[in-house]
């Protein structure tokens, strides 16, 4: 015979409770004594008691479901942040829906679906900056930004400390003894952009260097924009000894123009990234770069969106995860003073 799954009255028996207590305690309820949770909480971990959530959401009048809009579900980054984030929201008993929202007006009629007839409980929005789109999210609805920072305190949001990723990953090729270190942002609409370029150039003045704007492009994600950065400072003679480039994508443009010009990395270039995607230490040298925790982003991301609708009493947050240094063989080697 099948082992049949513990029911809400065997953990009620289990705990020496009423199964109204239990469901109480389930649900989340101001009315349960500390003591009372406890017992209830040892109970269904002995029993491995998992609640039904069909049954959870008609208690609670929810969907039990979170929605994440990206731009895309194919970027390697917000893939990485949709998995984060699926994988805590199972965690807490939420089931979460992903959709890719290319457009604005994409974004807007998904919004319309979801939102008015109460589809989902909460959504996590990628990118909000990346057009117009955080100007349609609705108001007094459970949100969280994701990359940037909302432009009112009343949408909670998390990212990567964008600011301090760049000026570690400047401070690093200054200690390499670089001094003519170009960077290549992603699109300036974009707040992580800009952020960036202000790590940037905050460690640059802080090592007594002035930013020389001809060292200075944008890009836009891509690694073709990387690529053509290096080959217009080449034409423009300006080339520099480091490159920042603010995703790895771009950084491996570089280095592809680099090879193309006959320029050794990291002898004649140094190349340093942000991201470090799964085939950065393949890259020809491995790519250097700063590792941010996506999975952990998604995963704070549905953290702050549960606590904004189970809580909505709360201030919104806005954390800033760290970026960790990974150095490989695209500026292992020391260089001498340039200048």
């Amino acid at each position: 015979m099948p082992k049949t799954r513990p029911t809400i009255r065997d953990v009620a028996v289990r705990a020496g409770l009423s199964h109204q207590t239990v469901s109480r305690v389930i649900n989340n309820s101001e009315r349960v004594l500390p003591e009372t949770r406890a017992i209830v909480d040892a109970a269904i971990a002995e029993l491995g008691y998992r609640p039904n959530a069909i049954a959870r959401s008609m208690a609670r009048g929810r969907s039990l479901t979170l929605a994440c809009l990206s731009p895309n579900l194919t970027d390697y980054t917000f893939a990485s942040i949709i998995e984060g984030a699926e994988t805590e929201a199972r965690q807490h008993g939420y089931f979460l829906l992903s959709s890719s929202v290319p457009s604005e007006d994409s974004f807007a009629a998904l919004i319309e679906q979801l939102v008015p007839h109460r589809r989902v409980d909460g959504l996590l929005i990628i990118n909000p900056y990346s057009d117009g789109r955080y100007r349609l999210t609705p108001e007094n609805f459970p949100i969280v930004y994701i990359g940037d920072r909302p432009r009112t305190e009343a949408v909670a949001s998390v990212g990567l400390d964008d600011e301090a990723a760049a000026r570690e990953a400047t401070n690093h090729l200054l200690s390499l003894g670089y001094r003519q270190i170009a960077s290549i942002s992603g699109p300036l609409v974009e707040a992580c952009s800009q952020n960036r370029c202000k790590g940037y150039v905050s460690a640059l003045r802080a090592a007594g260097l002035e930013p020389d704007p001809a060292l200075q492009l944008e890009g836009d994600w891509s690694a073709s924009s990387g690529h053509q950065a290096l080959l217009r400072w080449q034409q423009a003679g300006c080339r520099p000894t480091a490159v920042f480039a603010q995703n790895d994508r771009m950084a491996l443009g570089v280095m592809r123009a680099a090879r193309e010009l006959n320029l050794e990395v990291p002898e004649q270039l140094a190349v340093i990234g942000i991201d470090d995607m799964p085939l950065a230490s393949y890259f020809d040298p491995p790519l250097t770069t700063m590792r941010q925790d996506m999975f952990g982003i998604g995963r704070e991301a549905v953290l702050l969106l549960i606590e904004t609708i189970e809580q909505p009493q709360l201030a919104r947050r806005h954390p800033r995860l760290p970026a960790e240094l990974i150095v490989r063989q695209s500026t292992v080697v020391a260089v001498p003073e340039r200048g």
